[in-house]
């Protein structure tokens, strides 16, 4: 990606931003999530502070991400059934409470380990109805359903530009007036994204006639899913990436501290460079023309996130690290934010909900369960050890999902050629048109 670019490249870049609801939306959210990464590094910091505690930052971590793998589903059903909108007004106040629950405790100077862990499992059960709820409605609000990738590039550097400036802040503020400022700043900051929601204009979306039990629309939302080659195959690996790759976020204040004998502003310079890596790549993603290619692209970046892992366990010294971990912000956000546009891409507007409820369950639902294992795994056998068995599971995987792209491609091609998205002279059109729904293997 040149870094001169035209006006017509930075044009077409943002070209989701002509869709009013999105630029409201993207305005509002971008400077939540400042404060969103401030609270997390602040919480990393407070509870390995308070602990000194490998195994208790695993549990704290846990505690907040573990509602999404046992509620996700079932917030699934729901969010295609509410109203998407109201749904996400109600989870931003919910999150904005418990934002000011923890910077009250925290400045009053009473807060425990056990309120941390109480307060990361409100949030995350209110993540769980949350996630898919704003995936889902990102379609209402990009008017061009061709701009819908780019939209979700987009959010992609949203978060990541936030990642860039929370940690910094944040550790700043930690070092200089305590963690609790960065909790309050953060509970302010939802008040931009609320207002935003609710100065949307969207047009009802169209709803399914015939509702039936919650039960058996969660089982066809898992026989959806389930039948379905390109998205089983995409959630899997999105699921064992979340699983042993993503925990290096939750040891990276060990290395700081530890390894690299550094304190917070060390944490926030560390999870800032990861940030850089991530930001560029989810632009290189924004400047993507169309969604072919992207299934190479989710192989290639998993098996760098891998390497980049193992470098990051090798460094012992501060710029080595702050070298590598753009690598694996790079291939970490990649992975994610194209499996994520091929989803969203082949799946029905009715399952929608219940679609991204799996990928909530796999991006963020397994995440808990590798953060427990890798704090255990760090106090047993130490953290660059932890770190490397994890990048080499990544590597493995994204061979795995390489080998199986030749399928995925044969299955997925029908759906964007129905969708218009390749030319119809690729594939028959009454192939194509029996072909609208992912199709059971």
């Amino acid at each position: 990606m040149s870094l001169t670019w035209s006006v017509a490249e930075w044009t077409f870049a943002f070209r989701a931003l002509r869709s009013r609801n999105y630029r409201l939306f993207f305005t509002g959210q971008t400077v939540s999530l400042v404060g969103t990464w401030m609270t997390r590094i602040a919480t990393s910091w407070l509870v390995y502070r308070l602990t000194g505690s490998a195994t208790l930052l695993g549990v704290s971590s846990f505690a907040g991400q573990v509602p999404a793998f046992f509620l996700a589903p079932i917030a699934g059903v729901w969010v295609d059934r509410w109203d998407r909108r109201r749904t996400l007004v109600i989870t931003q106040v919910l999150s904005m409470l418990q934002s000011f629950a923890l910077a009250w405790l925290a400045l009053s100077g009473v807060i425990t380990i056990s309120e941390i862990i109480w307060l990361a499992l409100a949030q995350g059960m209110i993540n769980a109805f949350d996630m898919p709820a704003r995936q889902a409605f990102l379609i209402q609000m990009v008017e061009n359903r061709d701009d819908l990738g780019n939209a979700i590039a987009l959010n992609s550097s949203m978060v990541n530009a936030a990642r860039l400036v929370g940690p910094a802040l944040a550790g700043g503020i930690v070092a200089g007036v305590g963690e609790g400022y960065c909790f309050l700043i953060d509970g302010i900051s939802y008040i931009a994204v609320i207002l935003s929601l609710q100065s949307m204009i969207v047009a009802p979306l169209q709803t399914r006639n015939k509702r039936r039990e919650v039960w058996r629309e969660l089982q066809e939302g898992w026989q959806y899913v389930a039948n379905s080659v390109p998205i089983r195959s995409i959630l899997i690996l999105l699921g064992v990436v979340s699983l042993v790759g993503m925990p290096y976020t939750v040891l990276t204040p060990i290395i700081a501290a530890r390894v690299l004998h550094g304190g917070p502003h060390t944490l926030g310079f560390l999870m800032a460079s990861s940030g850089v890596g991530a930001l560029f790549g989810a632009a290189t993603l924004a400047m993507r023309k169309s969604v072919v290619g992207l299934g190479r692209r989710i192989s290639v970046a998993t098996a760098l996130f891998g390497v980049a892992l193992i470098g990051f366990a090798s460094s012992r010294t501060f710029w080595l690290s702050m070298i590598v971990l753009p690598f694996a912000g790079f291939g970490m956000m990649q992975q994610m934010a194209a499996s994520n546009t091929i989803l969203q891409t082949i799946t029905d507007n009715e399952k929608r909900g219940r679609v991204m409820s799996y990928y909530s369950m796999a991006f963020m639902g397994m995440a808990p369960f590798g953060s427990l294992t890798a704090g255990y795994l760090a106090s047993q056998i130490g953290v660059a050890q932890t770190l490397t068995i994890g990048g080499a599971i990544c590597i493995a995987a994204s061979l795995w999902f390489a080998q199986r792209l030749p399928r995925i491609r044969d299955l997925v091609r029908p759906i964007y050629v129905h969708l218009g998205i390749l030319p119809q002279l690729v594939i028959g059109i009454n192939e194509a048109s029996s072909l609208q729904s992912p199709p059971e293997t």
